[in-house]
């Protein structure tokens, strides 16, 4: 495996030079960020390729085993909410966030939430704040965090500031779980839905076919329709199947460009159930997490532009980031809103009284609970209609299947009485 030489600055702005292996060098790049430092410079070594070959297998083999267990242990976004729960429990406690961090790095057995905590810990006993700390683990911490913790140091109520931003995640969480469990047991109704069409189609049905034929007879109209679309799903099936499989890969490489994603945001819009849910989802976004910004001390403007890559709908975000700007301009926070026309009246009018009340924090509040349970709501009834609908077209199928079947033997019998 090639050797690379590099010089570095870690976060502190010290030089470090080394060599380690990697696979190539975008992997040995990986590897130095995953450390925290800042490469200045990389080569391949010149002796690399130079070692005896039969001491390569070995070496790559060890080399292999030293990427893996680097793998292994770098952090993630995951470990971002069972860090702060770790974090909060500490502080609260009474310990500074230096020292529970410190703590954290010793007693911590996950590989990745330890190496995590070593990183954030190597950073604060060079006397770096937790926030500038965390930003040096983009990959863990996204801004709006490192904002919200930033102000919680600064005006010495971090504890509190972490246990709101649990409560935030936890939501957050709670509601992909939700969404997740949702669709699944509709995804399983379709599943074994197709399986058992398919099974009727490709393996009893030709049989039965045969068995048909072989006793003479006319066929009635249902069973010639149901050995037709089992021909052709034979025949046929699998270009059928390759054609909808290119379709979906074209279309989702479309939708990932900018005019793609825009323009199939606007087609969701439009569409009778999924439209509300993603309206009631950018308000939901928007309300939690402006409210969480500015309960604790981010200032209006960057709490606007942090809520606004929240918003998944690139239709909704582009209409947000216009009413941003008219409120950075003095416009009341309702009624830029108001204009873009992707917000319900009612959430308007909540918003128009906590301006005028001085209680906007707390109608952001009650806004993001309110809509937790109206996409709870929403999810639910989604789950019935996609269950009853699967559950009827599998019943239709399967009853059309049978009908088939037993007329075609009552006729046959028929046709030997006769």
């Amino acid at each position: 495996m090639p050797r690379f030489s590099y010089s570095a600055r870690d976060a502190s702005g010290t030089a470090r030079q080394g060599d380690l292996e990697a696979p190539s060098r975008r992997d040995a790049l990986r590897m130095l960020a995953s450390r925290g430092l800042h490469v200045a410079s990389i080569a391949e070594a010149p002796d690399s390729a130079a070692r005896p070959a039969a001491a390569k297998p070995a070496a790559e083999r060890a080399a292999r085993k030293r990427w893996r267990r680097q793998r292994d242990t770098t952090p993630r976004r995951s470990e971002r909410l069972p860090f702060l729960e770790s974090l909060h429990d500490l502080t609260s406690s009474g310990l500074s966030a230096g020292e529970a961090v410190r703590l954290l790095s010793i007693r911590i057995k996950e590989p990745r939430l330890r190496a995590l905590c070593n990183g954030l810990w190597e950073r604060l006993s060079e006397g770096a704040p937790l926030s500038r700390a965390m930003a040096d683990f983009p990959e863990v911490f996204d801004p709006a965090t490192i904002n919200l913790i930033q102000a919680g140091e600064a005006t010495g109520s971090l504890s509190e500031t972490v246990a709101r931003l649990i409560a935030h995640l936890t939501e957050q969480r709670e509601l992909r779980q939700q969404l997740t469990t949702a669709l699944a047991y509709p995804a399983f109704m379709v599943v074994v839905a197709g399986g058992v069409i398919l099974f009727f189609l490709f393996f009893l049905l030709p049989r039965l076919q045969v068995l048909l034929n072989s006793l003479g007879g006319t066929m009635p109209l249902s069973t010639q329709i149901l050995i037709s679309l089992s021909s052709f799903a034979l025949h046929y099936g699998i270009f059928i199947v390759l054609a909808a499989a290119l379709a979906a890969i074209s279309f989702w490489r479309w939708r990932a460009t900018g005019p793609g994603r825009e323009a199939s945001d606007a087609w969701l819009l439009r569409l009778p159930l999924v439209g509300p849910f993603i309206v009631a989802q950018t308000v939901l976004a928007f309300s939690q997490t402006l409210h969480v910004l500015l309960e604790n001390g981010i200032n209006a403007s960057e709490a606007l532009r942090m809520t606004e890559r929240q918003i998944s709908n690139r239709v909704h975000q582009k209409a947000f980031n216009e009413a941003t700007a008219r409120v950075l301009e003095g416009e009341a926070l309702s009624t830029a809103i108001g204009r873009t026309g992707c917000f319900p009246d009612l959430v308007l009018d909540r918003l128009a009284v906590g301006e005028n009340t001085g209680n906007v924090v707390r109608s952001l509040r009650d806004i993001s609970r309110d809509y937790q349970r109206v996409i709870s709501n929403r999810l639910n009834a989604f789950t019935r209609v996609i269950a009853s609908a699967v559950l009827m077209a599998v019943f239709i199928f399967v009853g059309f299947i049978a009908f088939a079947i037993v007329s075609a033997v009552f006729k046959v019998s028929a046709s030997f009485k006769m």
